[in-house]
């Protein structure tokens, strides 16, 4: 791991308390995960391709976490959850002392990952991420992955199972959408398998889907990308519209507005079709 990685631990408002089962919060969204052989699955998911370092979001009571500490890898657990990083500093590496044995390559943060650096752990070195991922936040985690994708050759883990499938949808479906779209110009996207309610505690009212994503080889846009973000937004904020009529915004000539492309809805647009249609935009000589 890049030296500028600094050991953290609880802190602060993880006051000393009996060890044992961490209660699950629903302002946190949290439902841990206990089955093994999903956990194990999800551990498998990453091929650690040119990285050792792994980010785990959300461990919880570290089901996920001994699966992935199996592996050759060094892992980071970060947890916004006070009592779960409580119990994965005392409680975890004594009922899994075997497993830590063999790699003792475990860093357990308390942190909200939506707010934290995580150049603070990693500089610029590559790292993959991973986690039974809580269904409030889950999109603001793939927003912030974007951003960092230049570090982040993989990200694989569990969403409310409409979330992983809007991700990974093609074209065409009432489905396909914004995240579709914005992941899809740089990562392939893959929905995996579907987890029934009954895995976790508390169960969630929905099913969960695990997916992968691996970035591209070819990391540019034939456009610009600031241009590229904000079309494909505004575009699917109107998604019943056409193209024409969602993106009046912009102030676009007539001339180009005759275009075709115009006629399309959003979700009729591909990644290379919203490509070739920022460039168009780019080039209108209003």
């Amino acid at each position: 791991m890049s030296k500028k990685k600094k050991k953290w631990s609880a802190q602060g408002g993880a006051k000393k308390q009996e060890e044992g089962a961490v209660r699950a919060k629903k302002h946190l969204g949290q439902h841990f995960l206990k089955d093994e052989t999903i956990a194990e699955q999800i551990a498998g998911t990453l091929t650690l391709k040119g990285y050792k370092n792994v980010l785990e979001i959300g461990p919880g009571m570290g089901v996920l976490t001994k699966h992935l500490l199996k592996r050759d890898l060094d892992l980071v657990a970060m947890d916004l959850d006070a009592e779960s990083i409580v119990y994965l500093n005392h409680s975890f590496p004594l009922e899994h002392s075997e497993i830590l044995q063999k790699n003792n390559r475990l860093n357990v943060i308390e942190a909200d990952f939506l707010k934290f650096d995580l150049t603070e752990l990693y500089g610029e070195e590559p790292f993959a991420i991973t986690g039974n991922f809580p269904y409030n936040i889950s999109s603001q985690i793939v927003f912030k992955m974007l951003e960092m994708r230049e570090q982040i050759p993989e990200f694989s883990g569990m969403f409310q199972k409409e979330v992983a499938q809007r991700i990974c949808e093609k074209p065409g479906s009432k489905t396909y959408g914004i995240l579709s779209v914005l992941v899809q110009a740089f990562y392939e996207a893959e929905y995996l398998f579907t987890v029934p309610p009954t895995v976790f505690d508390p169960p969630p009212k929905v099913d969960s889907g695990v997916l992968r994503l691996i970035r591209r080889d070819k990391q540019n846009l034939a456009c610009d990308e600031r241009l590229f973000f904000k079309v494909v937004k505004t575009a699917f904020n109107q998604r019943r519209k056409t193209i024409r009529n969602s993106l009046k915004t912009f102030g676009l000539s007539d001339n180009l507005k005759e275009d075709t492309i115009f006629d399309q809805r959003p979700e009729q647009l591909s990644v290379a079709d919203f490509v070739t249609l920022t460039q168009k935009i780019a080039d209108d000589p209003v």
